[in-house]
Protein backbone atom coordinates (compact mmCIF):
# COMPACT_ATOMS: atom_id res chain seq x y z
CA UNK A 1 0.00 0.00 0.00
CA UNK A 2 2.93 2.41 0.92
CA UNK A 3 4.63 1.54 -2.69
CA UNK A 4 1.61 2.40 -4.26
CA UNK A 5 1.11 5.38 -2.77
CA UNK A 6 4.71 6.77 -2.58
CA UNK A 7 4.67 5.81 -7.04
CA UNK A 8 1.75 8.06 -7.01
CA UNK A 9 3.50 11.22 -4.93
CA UNK A 10 6.25 10.57 -7.70
CA UNK A 11 4.14 11.04 -10.84
CA UNK A 12 2.49 13.79 -9.25
CA UNK A 13 5.53 15.52 -8.52
CA UNK A 14 6.57 14.75 -11.89
CA UNK A 15 3.25 16.16 -13.51
CA UNK A 16 3.60 18.92 -11.24
CA UNK A 17 7.19 19.91 -12.47
CA UNK A 18 6.35 19.57 -15.92
CA UNK A 19 3.38 22.10 -15.61
CA UNK A 20 5.41 24.44 -14.06
CA UNK A 21 8.18 24.37 -16.61
CA UNK A 22 5.17 24.73 -19.00
CA UNK A 23 3.68 27.84 -17.75
CA UNK A 24 7.38 29.37 -17.39
CA UNK A 25 7.87 29.09 -20.89
CA UNK A 26 4.36 29.83 -21.66
CA UNK A 27 4.83 33.12 -19.68
CA UNK A 28 8.40 33.37 -21.39
CA UNK A 29 6.85 33.42 -24.33
CA UNK A 30 4.65 35.92 -23.81
CA UNK A 31 6.95 38.36 -22.55
CA UNK A 32 9.35 37.82 -25.68
CA UNK A 33 6.39 38.86 -27.51
CA UNK A 34 4.74 41.60 -25.45
CA UNK A 35 8.89 43.28 -25.73
CA UNK A 36 9.03 43.01 -29.63
CA UNK A 37 5.30 44.37 -29.54
CA UNK A 38 5.82 47.61 -27.49
CA UNK A 39 9.30 48.08 -28.61
CA UNK A 40 8.74 47.53 -33.01
CA UNK A 41 5.27 47.10 -33.34
CA UNK A 42 3.23 49.78 -31.04
CA UNK A 43 3.35 53.57 -32.03
CA UNK A 44 0.24 54.70 -29.48
CA UNK A 45 3.03 55.34 -26.13
CA UNK A 46 6.28 56.55 -26.36
CA UNK A 47 7.23 54.97 -23.23
CA UNK A 48 6.86 52.03 -23.74
CA UNK A 49 9.21 52.16 -27.00
CA UNK A 50 12.13 53.17 -24.13
CA UNK A 51 10.81 50.82 -21.82
CA UNK A 52 9.04 47.47 -23.12
CA UNK A 53 7.30 45.77 -20.41
CA UNK A 54 8.65 47.48 -17.27
CA UNK A 55 6.67 50.51 -18.59
CA UNK A 56 3.53 49.05 -18.50
CA UNK A 57 3.79 49.00 -14.99
CA UNK A 58 3.09 53.12 -15.07
CA UNK A 59 -0.67 52.33 -16.40
CA UNK A 60 -1.55 49.54 -14.30
CA UNK A 61 -0.63 51.96 -11.04
CA UNK A 62 -2.69 54.85 -12.67
CA UNK A 63 -5.43 52.86 -12.97
CA UNK A 64 -5.54 51.40 -8.94
CA UNK A 65 -4.28 55.09 -7.41
CA UNK A 66 -8.11 56.11 -7.30
CA UNK A 67 -9.64 52.73 -6.13
CA UNK A 68 -6.80 52.58 -3.78
CA UNK A 69 -6.11 55.95 -2.52
CA UNK A 70 -8.32 56.11 0.05
CA UNK A 71 -7.26 53.54 1.75
CA UNK A 72 -3.76 54.54 2.26
CA UNK A 73 -3.68 58.23 2.67
CA UNK A 74 -5.03 60.66 4.23
CA UNK A 75 -8.62 62.28 3.68
CA UNK A 76 -8.19 65.03 1.78
CA UNK A 77 -11.97 66.22 0.24
CA UNK A 78 -13.77 66.13 3.47
CA UNK A 79 -12.59 67.58 6.71
CA UNK A 80 -11.74 63.71 7.81
CA UNK A 81 -11.56 60.61 7.53
CA UNK A 82 -13.95 60.42 10.39
CA UNK A 83 -16.46 61.98 9.01
CA UNK A 84 -16.51 59.11 6.14
CA UNK A 85 -16.39 56.28 8.46
CA UNK A 86 -19.47 58.30 10.34
CA UNK A 87 -21.46 57.25 7.14
CA UNK A 88 -20.93 53.93 6.55
CA UNK A 89 -20.80 53.06 10.26
CA UNK A 90 -24.44 54.51 10.14
CA UNK A 91 -25.66 52.82 7.85
CA UNK A 92 -24.26 49.50 9.05
CA UNK A 93 -26.38 50.82 12.20
CA UNK A 94 -23.53 50.16 14.69
CA UNK A 95 -21.91 52.40 17.52
CA UNK A 96 -20.50 55.81 16.37
CA UNK A 97 -18.39 56.52 19.34
CA UNK A 98 -14.63 57.44 19.13
CA UNK A 99 -12.37 56.63 21.63
CA UNK A 100 -9.00 58.70 22.48
CA UNK A 101 -9.64 60.60 19.83
CA UNK A 102 -10.15 61.78 16.46
CA UNK A 103 -8.00 59.36 13.72
CA UNK A 104 -7.40 62.86 11.65
CA UNK A 105 -7.77 66.63 13.86
CA UNK A 106 -9.27 68.87 11.78
CA UNK A 107 -7.39 72.14 11.90
CA UNK A 108 -8.29 74.27 9.13
CA UNK A 109 -11.05 77.11 9.68
CA UNK A 110 -14.45 75.52 10.46
CA UNK A 111 -17.78 76.65 12.15
CA UNK A 112 -18.08 75.52 15.94
CA UNK A 113 -21.71 74.90 17.18
CA UNK A 114 -22.43 76.82 20.58
CA UNK A 115 -23.16 74.92 23.66
CA UNK A 116 -25.45 75.81 26.12
CA UNK A 117 -25.29 75.96 29.45
CA UNK A 118 -28.53 74.91 29.93
CA UNK A 119 -28.80 70.88 27.82
CA UNK A 120 -31.37 69.68 27.11
CA UNK A 121 -32.62 65.92 27.50
CA UNK A 122 -33.02 64.08 24.36
CA UNK A 123 -36.32 63.95 25.45
CA UNK A 124 -36.76 67.46 25.56
CA UNK A 125 -36.48 67.85 22.11
CA UNK A 126 -39.00 68.16 20.07
CA UNK A 127 -39.01 64.87 17.52
CA UNK A 128 -41.12 66.62 14.87
CA UNK A 129 -38.84 67.54 12.12
CA UNK A 130 -40.79 68.30 9.64
CA UNK A 131 -40.62 70.98 6.68
CA UNK A 132 -43.00 73.12 5.44
CA UNK A 133 -42.92 74.15 1.46
CA UNK A 134 -44.98 75.98 -0.71
CA UNK A 135 -47.90 76.96 2.15
CA UNK A 136 -49.60 79.44 -0.37
CA UNK A 137 -50.11 76.69 -2.97
CA UNK A 138 -53.66 74.80 -3.04
CA UNK A 139 -51.76 71.71 -2.46
CA UNK A 140 -48.48 72.20 -0.41
CA UNK A 141 -45.57 69.79 0.89
CA UNK A 142 -44.74 68.72 4.43
CA UNK A 143 -41.56 66.89 4.38
CA UNK A 144 -41.08 64.82 7.31
CA UNK A 145 -37.26 65.04 7.16
CA UNK A 146 -35.15 68.46 6.70
CA UNK A 147 -32.80 65.98 5.12
CA UNK A 148 -33.57 65.17 1.02
CA UNK A 149 -31.27 62.94 -0.91
CA UNK A 150 -30.38 65.49 -3.72
CA UNK A 151 -30.88 65.14 -7.27
CA UNK A 152 -29.87 61.79 -8.92
CA UNK A 153 -31.08 60.37 -11.88
CA UNK A 154 -32.00 57.13 -13.04
CA UNK A 155 -29.51 56.17 -15.48
CA UNK A 156 -26.56 57.85 -14.05
CA UNK A 157 -27.71 55.05 -10.98
CA UNK A 158 -28.29 51.73 -11.45
CA UNK A 159 -32.20 50.65 -11.32
CA UNK A 160 -31.62 48.54 -8.73
CA UNK A 161 -29.87 51.54 -6.78
CA UNK A 162 -32.68 53.94 -7.37
CA UNK A 163 -35.15 50.49 -5.88
CA UNK A 164 -32.63 50.96 -3.18
CA UNK A 165 -33.37 54.22 -2.78
CA UNK A 166 -36.94 54.68 -2.77
CA UNK A 167 -37.35 51.94 -0.03
CA UNK A 168 -35.01 53.31 2.38
CA UNK A 169 -36.79 56.78 1.73
CA UNK A 170 -40.15 54.79 2.34
CA UNK A 171 -38.76 52.95 5.40
CA UNK A 172 -37.40 56.23 6.72
CA UNK A 173 -39.48 59.23 5.63
CA UNK A 174 -37.22 61.38 3.64
CA UNK A 175 -37.48 62.52 0.55
CA UNK A 176 -36.16 62.25 -2.68
CA UNK A 177 -35.25 64.20 -5.63
CA UNK A 178 -35.80 62.26 -8.97
CA UNK A 179 -32.85 64.19 -10.82
CA UNK A 180 -32.93 65.36 -14.57
CA UNK A 181 -33.88 62.18 -15.47
CA UNK A 182 -37.86 62.24 -13.91
CA UNK A 183 -39.83 60.36 -12.55
CA UNK A 184 -39.29 56.20 -13.50
CA UNK A 185 -41.05 53.05 -12.93
CA UNK A 186 -38.20 52.26 -10.11
CA UNK A 187 -39.74 54.90 -8.09
CA UNK A 188 -42.76 52.79 -7.60
CA UNK A 189 -40.49 49.75 -5.90
CA UNK A 190 -42.49 49.62 -3.19
CA UNK A 191 -45.86 50.69 -5.01
CA UNK A 192 -48.71 47.91 -4.06
CA UNK A 193 -51.58 48.96 -6.72
CA UNK A 194 -54.86 47.78 -6.13
CA UNK A 195 -55.99 45.91 -9.33
CA UNK A 196 -59.55 47.55 -9.46
CA UNK A 197 -57.82 50.50 -9.85
CA UNK A 198 -55.14 50.51 -12.16
CA UNK A 199 -56.31 51.80 -14.86
CA UNK A 200 -53.16 54.44 -14.97
CA UNK A 201 -50.80 51.00 -15.32
CA UNK A 202 -49.84 48.25 -17.91
CA UNK A 203 -50.39 45.32 -16.03
CA UNK A 204 -48.91 42.05 -16.98
CA UNK A 205 -50.13 39.04 -15.61
CA UNK A 206 -48.58 36.24 -14.46
CA UNK A 207 -48.92 32.50 -16.36
CA UNK A 208 -48.54 29.29 -14.54
CA UNK A 209 -45.12 28.23 -16.49
CA UNK A 210 -43.81 31.71 -15.09
CA UNK A 211 -44.98 31.17 -11.96
CA UNK A 212 -43.43 27.75 -11.83
CA UNK A 213 -40.14 29.70 -12.91
CA UNK A 214 -40.54 31.78 -10.30
CA UNK A 215 -40.91 29.28 -7.60
CA UNK A 216 -38.13 26.91 -8.76
CA UNK A 217 -35.59 29.87 -8.98
CA UNK A 218 -36.66 31.15 -5.71
CA UNK A 219 -36.28 27.77 -4.07
CA UNK A 220 -32.47 27.00 -5.66
CA UNK A 221 -30.81 30.46 -6.13
CA UNK A 222 -32.62 34.25 -4.96
CA UNK A 223 -35.47 35.90 -5.33
CA UNK A 224 -33.35 38.72 -7.64
CA UNK A 225 -32.85 35.85 -10.26
CA UNK A 226 -35.89 34.76 -10.02
CA UNK A 227 -37.91 38.16 -10.67
CA UNK A 228 -35.07 39.00 -13.22
CA UNK A 229 -36.01 35.34 -15.41
CA UNK A 230 -39.64 36.00 -14.34
CA UNK A 231 -39.56 38.86 -16.65
CA UNK A 232 -37.79 37.73 -19.13
CA UNK A 233 -40.66 34.79 -19.55
CA UNK A 234 -43.37 37.22 -19.50
CA UNK A 235 -41.93 40.14 -21.91
CA UNK A 236 -39.52 39.07 -24.16
CA UNK A 237 -38.29 42.58 -24.86
CA UNK A 238 -35.82 44.72 -24.49
CA UNK A 239 -37.22 47.20 -22.04
CA UNK A 240 -38.49 44.34 -19.66
CA UNK A 241 -36.42 46.21 -16.14
CA UNK A 242 -39.18 49.08 -17.14
CA UNK A 243 -41.05 47.00 -15.14
CA UNK A 244 -41.58 46.30 -11.27
CA UNK A 245 -42.59 43.23 -10.19
CA UNK A 246 -45.63 43.10 -7.59
CA UNK A 247 -45.48 40.55 -5.03
CA UNK A 248 -48.86 40.70 -3.49
CA UNK A 249 -50.43 40.06 -7.48
CA UNK A 250 -47.55 38.46 -8.76
CA UNK A 251 -48.08 41.14 -11.83
CA UNK A 252 -45.33 43.19 -13.71
CA UNK A 253 -46.54 46.91 -13.93
CA UNK A 254 -45.15 50.16 -15.57
CA UNK A 255 -46.97 53.74 -15.81
CA UNK A 256 -49.35 54.05 -19.16
CA UNK A 257 -48.64 57.38 -19.81
CA UNK A 258 -51.20 57.24 -22.65
CA UNK A 259 -54.06 56.62 -20.32
CA UNK A 260 -56.35 59.23 -19.83
CA UNK A 261 -55.38 62.22 -16.60
CA UNK A 262 -58.79 60.66 -15.14
CA UNK A 263 -57.80 57.45 -14.79
CA UNK A 264 -54.79 58.51 -12.61
CA UNK A 265 -55.08 58.69 -8.34
CA UNK A 266 -55.89 61.66 -7.32
CA UNK A 267 -53.75 61.78 -4.32
CA UNK A 268 -50.35 60.43 -3.87
CA UNK A 269 -50.32 56.73 -3.13
CA UNK A 270 -49.06 56.16 0.24
CA UNK A 271 -46.82 53.19 -0.22
CA UNK A 272 -44.28 55.57 -2.53
CA UNK A 273 -41.67 57.56 -1.28
CA UNK A 274 -41.89 61.41 -1.16
CA UNK A 275 -40.59 62.65 -4.38
CA UNK A 276 -39.49 65.84 -6.04
CA UNK A 277 -39.27 66.01 -9.93
CA UNK A 278 -36.42 67.55 -10.82
CA UNK A 279 -36.48 69.29 -14.38
CA UNK A 280 -33.64 69.76 -16.49
CA UNK A 281 -33.07 71.34 -19.75
CA UNK A 282 -33.98 68.45 -21.63
CA UNK A 283 -37.07 68.44 -20.49
CA UNK A 284 -37.12 64.73 -19.71
CA UNK A 285 -39.88 62.55 -18.35
CA UNK A 286 -42.31 65.81 -18.95
CA UNK A 287 -42.33 66.71 -23.08
CA UNK A 288 -43.75 65.32 -26.36
CA UNK A 289 -42.60 63.69 -28.82
CA UNK A 290 -41.02 66.84 -30.73
CA UNK A 291 -39.23 67.49 -27.38
CA UNK A 292 -41.13 70.43 -26.26
CA UNK A 293 -43.09 70.69 -22.47
CA UNK A 294 -46.00 68.37 -22.72
CA UNK A 295 -48.63 69.81 -20.17
CA UNK A 296 -50.77 66.80 -19.74
CA UNK A 297 -47.53 64.47 -19.28
CA UNK A 298 -46.53 66.72 -16.45
CA UNK A 299 -49.56 67.19 -14.97
CA UNK A 300 -49.83 63.21 -14.67
CA UNK A 301 -46.53 63.18 -13.33
CA UNK A 302 -47.36 65.28 -10.40
CA UNK A 303 -49.80 62.75 -9.11
CA UNK A 304 -47.01 60.67 -7.83
CA UNK A 305 -44.32 63.71 -6.83
CA UNK A 306 -44.59 66.05 -4.04
CA UNK A 307 -42.97 69.31 -5.62
CA UNK A 308 -41.30 70.21 -8.32
CA UNK A 309 -37.64 72.02 -9.11
CA UNK A 310 -36.63 73.31 -12.03
CA UNK A 311 -32.84 73.04 -12.61
CA UNK A 312 -30.78 75.88 -13.71
CA UNK A 313 -27.79 74.91 -12.08
CA UNK A 314 -25.67 71.94 -10.03
CA UNK A 315 -22.87 71.96 -8.36
CA UNK A 316 -19.74 71.56 -10.44
CA UNK A 317 -22.04 70.88 -13.53
CA UNK A 318 -23.18 74.29 -14.54
CA UNK A 319 -23.84 72.83 -18.35
CA UNK A 320 -26.65 70.57 -19.18
CA UNK A 321 -26.77 66.93 -17.80
CA UNK A 322 -24.89 64.73 -19.55
CA UNK A 323 -25.11 60.79 -19.79
CA UNK A 324 -22.51 58.65 -21.76
CA UNK A 325 -24.00 56.56 -24.42
CA UNK A 326 -23.16 53.27 -22.50
CA UNK A 327 -25.75 54.63 -20.39
CA UNK A 328 -28.33 55.17 -22.14
CA UNK A 329 -30.03 51.33 -21.97
CA UNK A 330 -33.32 50.66 -24.11
CA UNK A 331 -34.85 51.27 -20.64
CA UNK A 332 -33.67 54.69 -20.45
CA UNK A 333 -34.34 56.11 -23.78
CA UNK A 334 -37.82 54.88 -23.55
CA UNK A 335 -38.08 56.77 -20.02
CA UNK A 336 -36.37 60.04 -22.11
CA UNK A 337 -37.86 59.50 -25.21
CA UNK A 338 -34.26 59.43 -26.87
CA UNK A 339 -32.15 57.38 -28.73
CA UNK A 340 -30.96 54.29 -27.42
CA UNK A 341 -26.77 54.26 -27.00
CA UNK A 342 -25.65 57.36 -27.74
CA UNK A 343 -23.91 60.02 -25.76
CA UNK A 344 -27.13 62.63 -24.03
CA UNK A 345 -26.39 65.98 -24.06
CA UNK A 346 -28.74 68.38 -22.64
CA UNK A 347 -28.58 72.08 -23.51
CA UNK A 348 -26.87 74.58 -21.26
CA UNK A 349 -29.61 76.56 -20.32
CA UNK A 350 -33.15 75.84 -19.36
CA UNK A 351 -35.86 76.46 -22.30
CA UNK A 352 -38.08 78.39 -20.58
CA UNK A 353 -34.83 80.65 -18.71
CA UNK A 354 -34.27 82.92 -21.27
CA UNK A 355 -34.70 86.34 -18.21
CA UNK A 356 -35.90 85.93 -14.69
CA UNK A 357 -39.25 86.88 -15.42
CA UNK A 358 -39.38 84.10 -18.46
CA UNK A 359 -38.19 81.45 -15.30
CA UNK A 360 -40.68 82.68 -13.31
CA UNK A 361 -43.42 82.86 -15.93
CA UNK A 362 -42.53 79.18 -16.36
CA UNK A 363 -42.30 78.68 -12.22
CA UNK A 364 -46.44 80.06 -12.14
CA UNK A 365 -47.49 78.03 -14.87
CA UNK A 366 -46.18 74.78 -13.32
CA UNK A 367 -48.11 75.73 -10.28
CA UNK A 368 -51.13 76.36 -11.82
CA UNK A 369 -51.01 72.95 -13.47
CA UNK A 370 -49.96 71.02 -10.29
CA UNK A 371 -51.05 73.46 -7.28
CA UNK A 372 -47.96 72.21 -5.81
CA UNK A 373 -44.57 74.01 -4.80
CA UNK A 374 -42.27 74.79 -7.45
CA UNK A 375 -38.74 76.18 -6.82
CA UNK A 376 -35.64 76.11 -8.61
CA UNK A 377 -32.07 74.94 -8.49
CA UNK A 378 -28.77 77.35 -8.63
CA UNK A 379 -25.52 77.74 -7.98
CA UNK A 380 -24.51 81.13 -6.71
CA UNK A 381 -20.88 83.04 -7.87
CA UNK A 382 -21.69 86.51 -7.70
CA UNK A 383 -24.42 88.10 -4.80
CA UNK A 384 -25.46 90.85 -8.07
CA UNK A 385 -27.17 87.99 -10.37
CA UNK A 386 -28.90 86.69 -7.00
CA UNK A 387 -29.89 90.12 -5.62
CA UNK A 388 -31.33 90.82 -9.57
CA UNK A 389 -33.50 87.25 -9.10
CA UNK A 390 -34.75 88.19 -5.77
CA UNK A 391 -35.60 91.99 -7.20
CA UNK A 392 -37.65 90.52 -9.87
CA UNK A 393 -39.30 88.81 -7.53
CA UNK A 394 -40.23 91.22 -5.00
CA UNK A 395 -41.69 93.27 -8.14
CA UNK A 396 -43.43 90.14 -9.51
CA UNK A 397 -45.23 89.57 -6.19
CA UNK A 398 -46.06 93.25 -5.23
CA UNK A 399 -48.09 92.37 -9.22
CA UNK A 400 -49.64 89.26 -7.70
CA UNK A 401 -47.79 87.39 -10.22
CA UNK A 402 -46.06 83.97 -9.43
CA UNK A 403 -42.65 83.86 -8.04
CA UNK A 404 -40.69 80.61 -6.62
CA UNK A 405 -41.97 78.61 -3.40
CA UNK A 406 -38.32 77.40 -2.48
CA UNK A 407 -34.38 77.53 -4.15
CA UNK A 408 -32.18 74.59 -3.85
CA UNK A 409 -28.70 76.31 -3.78
CA UNK A 410 -25.87 73.98 -4.72
CA UNK A 411 -22.26 74.64 -4.24
CA UNK A 412 -19.47 74.81 -6.56
CA UNK A 413 -17.78 71.81 -4.81
CA UNK A 414 -21.19 69.92 -5.07
CA UNK A 415 -21.91 66.61 -6.41
CA UNK A 416 -20.30 66.35 -10.43
CA UNK A 417 -21.76 63.37 -11.44
CA UNK A 418 -19.84 64.08 -14.95
CA UNK A 419 -18.60 67.41 -15.45
CA UNK A 420 -16.00 68.63 -17.26
CA UNK A 421 -12.63 69.42 -15.29
CA UNK A 422 -12.35 72.70 -15.30
CA UNK A 423 -15.68 73.33 -13.73
CA UNK A 424 -14.56 71.68 -10.67
CA UNK A 425 -14.07 73.89 -7.79
CA UNK A 426 -13.70 76.49 -10.19
CA UNK A 427 -17.21 77.91 -10.48
CA UNK A 428 -19.71 78.55 -7.82
CA UNK A 429 -19.22 79.86 -4.08
CA UNK A 430 -18.90 76.60 -1.06
CA UNK A 431 -21.94 75.61 0.75
CA UNK A 432 -21.33 78.48 3.57
CA UNK A 433 -20.72 81.27 1.38
CA UNK A 434 -23.78 80.44 -1.16
CA UNK A 435 -26.20 79.68 1.37
CA UNK A 436 -25.63 83.28 3.57
CA UNK A 437 -25.94 85.12 0.38
CA UNK A 438 -29.16 83.42 -0.59
CA UNK A 439 -30.40 83.85 2.92
CA UNK A 440 -29.56 87.57 3.19
CA UNK A 441 -30.64 88.60 0.03
CA UNK A 442 -34.11 87.16 0.60
CA UNK A 443 -34.31 89.07 4.21
CA UNK A 444 -33.44 92.10 2.21
CA UNK A 445 -36.37 92.27 0.46
CA UNK A 446 -38.71 90.72 2.60
CA UNK A 447 -39.55 87.47 0.94
CA UNK A 448 -37.90 84.89 3.29
CA UNK A 449 -41.38 84.06 4.52
CA UNK A 450 -42.34 82.91 0.91
CA UNK A 451 -39.51 81.78 -0.30
CA UNK A 452 -37.48 78.27 1.33
CA UNK A 453 -34.01 77.48 0.99
CA UNK A 454 -32.65 73.71 0.74
CA UNK A 455 -28.84 73.99 0.38
CA UNK A 456 -26.45 71.13 -0.63
CA UNK A 457 -22.95 70.34 -1.11
CA UNK A 458 -20.28 68.49 0.79
CA UNK A 459 -22.82 67.72 3.94
CA UNK A 460 -22.18 64.38 5.33
CA UNK A 461 -22.92 64.12 8.95
CA UNK A 462 -25.09 65.62 11.70
CA UNK A 463 -23.00 68.55 12.69
CA UNK A 464 -22.87 69.40 8.61
CA UNK A 465 -26.78 69.56 8.89
CA UNK A 466 -26.93 71.42 12.31
CA UNK A 467 -24.57 73.98 10.81
CA UNK A 468 -26.65 74.31 7.31
CA UNK A 469 -30.01 74.72 8.93
CA UNK A 470 -28.05 77.49 11.64
CA UNK A 471 -27.15 79.54 8.73
CA UNK A 472 -30.51 79.74 7.15
CA UNK A 473 -31.48 76.53 5.39
CA UNK A 474 -35.01 75.11 5.64
CA UNK A 475 -33.20 71.51 5.03
CA UNK A 476 -30.69 70.17 3.35
CA UNK A 477 -30.00 68.22 0.25
CA UNK A 478 -27.38 65.07 0.36
CA UNK A 479 -26.39 63.29 -2.17
CA UNK A 480 -22.59 61.65 -1.77
CA UNK A 481 -23.44 60.77 1.99
CA UNK A 482 -26.59 58.49 0.72
CA UNK A 483 -24.68 57.20 -2.60
CA UNK A 484 -21.90 56.20 0.49
CA UNK A 485 -24.72 54.60 2.86
CA UNK A 486 -25.89 52.65 0.02
CA UNK A 487 -22.35 50.93 -0.95
CA UNK A 488 -20.24 53.62 -3.02
CA UNK A 489 -16.67 53.45 -2.22
CA UNK A 490 -15.95 56.54 -3.83
CA UNK A 491 -13.70 54.61 -6.90
CA UNK A 492 -14.64 57.68 -8.78
CA UNK A 493 -15.50 55.08 -11.93
CA UNK A 494 -19.32 56.19 -12.23
CA UNK A 495 -19.04 58.85 -15.68
CA UNK A 496 -19.16 55.64 -17.68
CA UNK A 497 -16.92 56.76 -19.80
CA UNK A 498 -13.50 55.58 -21.29
CA UNK A 499 -14.43 52.14 -20.01
CA UNK A 500 -15.31 53.26 -16.31
CA UNK A 501 -17.76 51.44 -14.69
CA UNK A 502 -19.19 51.48 -11.26
CA UNK A 503 -17.35 48.18 -9.30
CA UNK A 504 -20.53 47.65 -6.84
CA UNK A 505 -22.95 48.08 -9.72
CA UNK A 506 -24.53 51.06 -7.85
CA UNK A 507 -23.60 53.91 -10.79
CA UNK A 508 -23.97 51.72 -13.50
CA UNK A 509 -25.96 50.40 -16.56
CA UNK A 510 -23.62 46.85 -16.52
CA UNK A 511 -25.80 44.43 -16.30
CA UNK A 512 -23.00 42.30 -14.71
CA UNK A 513 -22.06 45.25 -12.01
CA UNK A 514 -25.79 45.66 -11.18
CA UNK A 515 -26.63 42.16 -10.99
CA UNK A 516 -24.51 42.08 -7.44
CA UNK A 517 -26.42 45.40 -6.36
CA UNK A 518 -28.33 43.64 -3.14
CA UNK A 519 -31.43 46.43 -3.19
CA UNK A 520 -33.47 45.03 0.32
CA UNK A 521 -29.79 44.79 2.38
CA UNK A 522 -28.78 48.76 0.69
CA UNK A 523 -32.51 49.70 1.16
CA UNK A 524 -32.28 49.13 4.56
CA UNK A 525 -28.69 50.62 5.18
CA UNK A 526 -30.20 54.11 3.75
CA UNK A 527 -32.84 54.15 5.91
CA UNK A 528 -30.28 53.35 8.55
CA UNK A 529 -28.34 56.25 7.64
CA UNK A 530 -30.88 58.99 7.58
CA UNK A 531 -31.92 57.61 11.06
CA UNK A 532 -28.98 58.10 12.57
CA UNK A 533 -28.86 61.48 11.20
CA UNK A 534 -31.70 62.77 12.55
CA UNK A 535 -30.63 60.82 15.67
CA UNK A 536 -27.44 63.03 15.84
CA UNK A 537 -29.36 66.06 14.88
CA UNK A 538 -31.47 65.73 18.21
CA UNK A 539 -28.16 65.03 20.05
CA UNK A 540 -26.86 68.50 18.88
CA UNK A 541 -30.00 70.32 19.60
CA UNK A 542 -30.16 68.68 22.99
CA UNK A 543 -26.54 70.66 23.66
CA UNK A 544 -27.45 73.59 22.15
CA UNK A 545 -30.36 73.74 24.44
CA UNK A 546 -32.79 73.98 21.07
CA UNK A 547 -36.19 72.54 21.39
CA UNK A 548 -36.89 72.80 17.74
CA UNK A 549 -35.33 72.55 14.83
CA UNK A 550 -36.79 75.57 13.10
CA UNK A 551 -35.36 77.70 16.25
CA UNK A 552 -31.87 77.32 15.00
CA UNK A 553 -30.23 80.17 13.72
CA UNK A 554 -26.61 81.75 13.05
CA UNK A 555 -26.18 83.05 16.96
CA UNK A 556 -25.59 79.37 17.48
CA UNK A 557 -22.40 79.45 15.18
CA UNK A 558 -18.97 80.70 15.99
CA UNK A 559 -16.43 80.70 13.31
CA UNK A 560 -12.72 79.89 13.72
CA UNK A 561 -10.40 80.62 10.86
CA UNK A 562 -7.31 79.28 10.48
CA UNK A 563 -5.10 82.24 11.74
CA UNK A 564 -7.25 81.64 15.05
CA UNK A 565 -9.51 84.36 14.74
CA UNK A 566 -12.75 84.14 16.28
CA UNK A 567 -16.26 85.24 15.43
CA UNK A 568 -19.01 84.85 17.92
CA UNK A 569 -20.99 86.76 15.41
CA UNK A 570 -21.33 85.57 12.45
CA UNK A 571 -22.71 87.97 10.58
CA UNK A 572 -19.52 90.06 11.47
CA UNK A 573 -17.40 87.43 10.06
CA UNK A 574 -19.08 86.89 6.41
CA UNK A 575 -19.93 91.28 5.92
CA UNK A 576 -15.65 91.18 6.22
CA UNK A 577 -15.38 88.40 3.58
CA UNK A 578 -18.47 88.84 1.23
CA UNK A 579 -18.79 92.59 1.33
CA UNK A 580 -22.48 92.56 0.72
Amino acid sequence: MFESIDLFLDHFASYFIEFIEVVLLLIIFGLINLYIYDRYVQRKHQLLINYPIIGRFRYLFEALREPLRQYFAEETFYESRDKVEWVYKAAKDVPNFMSFSVSQPFSGSRFVIKHSSHVLNDDEVDSDFGVLFGKNRPIPFRSKSPIIRSAMSDGALSPESVRAFTLGATLSGFPINTGEGGLTSNYFFTHRPDPKNAEYLEVVKSTPAAELLFKLVTFFFNRSLAIKLYRKQLLHKKTENTYIYDPKSHSLFRVNWKAPLSAFPEDVPKDIPDLILQIGSGLYGVRDEEGNFDEDRYEKVMRFCRMTEIKIAQGAKQTGGKLAGSKVTADIAYYRGVEEGKDLISPNRFPYAGSNDELLDFVGRLQEISGKPVGIKIVISDAKSVEELVQTMKKRKSEGKAIVDFVTVDSGDGGSATAPLELMESVGLTTPNALYVMDTMLRKYNLREDVSIISSGKILAPDDVVIALSLGADAVGIARGFMMSGGCIRARKCSGTQGHVCPVGMATQDPKKRASYLVVRKGGEIANYHSNLIKGVKTLLAVMGVKKIGDLDKKHLTFKNRSGEIFFDIDNYFHQKLHI
